[in-house]
């Protein structure tokens, strides 16, 4: 299938089985695609919590709009961005980078420091605001990517932050909650959204078109 027709029939269940597993290696696969999206300036500033306990979906629950999806679902995906820009954060993502590519450290050090210069000067909650937005489009490919495994998720910003943050520890790791994505099989008999059909606004109306 191609990716319009995976987005097609792809849609944010409501309910699901808990006696259905993902298996390991398309969660793994789904978590790559999130790995592989393009981030601004390549610092991937956020991470991914892969969620399976019993116990700490329990006590994640208490702060989720849809605790059901939650507790049935069979991962549970956090994405968490940085709560600011360091120097040192940067340093070690270019680090990492040249390394890599078997350049010498620093062969990106103007651009780097503009970087820095920039970040540093704003509010921690700017910083935070820019990383968030970026992991947006990793959650976007990896609802992708499990449309295409015929996998059901549900992207969620339902949910009480600060909970999160502290059933993970995510201060201590110096990052703060984004959104959620549920990952698993729906329970059709009880998913009310399953039956209905996808609506969109018509296309002439979504595009503005220039020129």
């Amino acid at each position: 299938m191609t990716l319009l027709e995976n987005l097609q029939w792809r849609y944010a269940a409501k309910a699901y089985d808990p006696k259905k597993k993902v298996a390991r290696e398309h969660i793994d696969k789904i978590i790559e695609a999130a790995l592989l999206a393009p981030t601004s300036s390549g610092l991937q500033p956020f991470r991914i919590m892969l969620v399976t306990d019993s116990d700490l979906r329990t006590r994640m629950a208490a702060g989720s709009l849809n605790p059901d999806c939650m507790l049935e679902c069979s991962h549970v995906l956090v994405f968490a961005a940085w709560n600011r820009y360091t120097a040192e954060r940067i340093d070690r993502v270019y680090d990492r980078m040249t390394d890599e590519r078997g350049l010498p450290r620093g062969r990106f050090g103007s651009y780097t420091e503009k970087l820095k210069a920039t970040y540093t000067k704003q509010s921690a909650q700017e910083n935070f605001t820019h990383a968030a937005h970026q992991s947006y489009i990793a959650l976007a490919l990896a609802l992708a990517q499990a449309a295409e495994l015929r996998i059901d998720a549900t992207p969620a910003e339902g949910f009480d932050n600060e909970i999160i943050d502290k059933v993970l520890g995510l201060q201590e790791q110096g990052l703060r909650s984004v959104s959620l994505m549920y990952v698993g099989y729906a329970d059709k008999t009880r998913d009310w959204l399953a039956p209905m059909k996808k609506v969109r606004i018509p296309k002439e109306e979504f595009v503005v078109e220039f020129g």
